[in-house]
């Protein structure tokens, strides 16, 4: 399945323009859009506006579209080259900005290729433990992955004992969705999940950006995220994630900085996902 289907990502009249619906399956915690979908959801579109696969994606957050809102994205084609498309797509909530993503799309026949980053040696998924969350994190985007903690603390081991700034977790689509650049886009925003690693304590962050660059896509179940936090200060975080196929395959790698936030005193759940149909008909009660 693709992953616009599950976003429910559809274009307006034509391939310039898309209509995002921010629902319980694309939010954060805190009750809105989560960057990663955002910038997923610009990456189909500018693909599917210019023909051409994505190499390269940048986008700034610039506010925050809530629940049960509609964002609008509306795809410009600034310059197409030969080989090379270089776009921008701006996401709004009515008239109010919510987003932009400016990326280069294409792709070259070259005859010479390498990969030179290390992968971490870490356990296989099913020997890794489920990663924990905090009670006020669903419904929300993390009902469409499974996640394990592949070299990191869960939740409840946090003491306040500084980490090494870097951990890495499995991750697992639910629904059969496939891999693809915008599936690497919504994978690249987990460098915030970095903070609590590396500080030692409940804290999390609100992304100010995400720049992902696409090696290649690949098919694979799995896939490993290799979260490296570089520095934290003045309350911002800056970091960047090595994501790999299970075989090796090093996808893409996507760079962030964040506004540090500590959490409210919510107690982890390991593993614990209420179903969506069950919450929403709660709510509607």
């Amino acid at each position: 399945m693709e992953l616009r289907t599950v976003l429910g990502l559809e274009p307006i009249d034509s391939q310039f323009r898309w209509r995002l619906p921010v629902t319980p399956r694309t939010i954060t915690g805190g009750n809105f859009l989560f960057g990663g979908v955002g910038l997923a959801a610009a990456i189909e579109a500018l693909e599917s506006a210019s023909g051409r696969p994505c190499v390269w994606a940048a986008a700034q957050f610039l506010s925050y579209a809530a629940r049960g809102s509609v964002v609008h994205i509306d795809v410009t084609l600034a310059n197409q080259g030969h080989n090379t498309t270089q776009a921008r797509a701006v996401a709004k909530v009515d008239d109010r900005e919510i987003f932009t993503v400016n990326a280069a799309l294409g792709e070259r026949a070259y005859p010479h290729e390498g990969q030179y980053a290390e992968r971490p040696d870490v356990p296989l998924p099913h020997e890794c433990p489920e990663r924990e969350f905090r009670k006020d994190m669903f419904p929300s985007v993390h009902d469409l992955t499974e996640q394990k903690i592949a070299d990191g603390r869960t939740i409840s081991q946090l003491n306040g004992t500084p980490g090494s700034g870097r951990h890495s977790m499995w991750v697992r689509f639910v629904d059969g969705i496939e891999m693809s650049g915008a599936a690497l886009g919504f994978l690249g925003d987990w460098v915030p999940s970095g903070i609590h690693q590396a500080l030692g304590i409940h804290a999390g962050g609100n992304s100010l950006d995400n720049t992902i660059r696409i090696v290649r896509v690949v098919p694979t179940e799995w896939v490993l995220l290799d979260i490296r936090l570089h520095g934290i200060a003045n309350g911002f975080a800056h970091g960047l994630v090595h994501i790999w196929a299970e075989d090796g395959t090093l996808m893409a790698t996507a760079s962030q900085s964040t506004i540090v936030r500590e959490w409210k005193d919510f107690p982890a759940v390991r593993g614990v996902k209420p179903p969506l149909e069950k919450t929403d008909a709660q709510e509607s009660k």
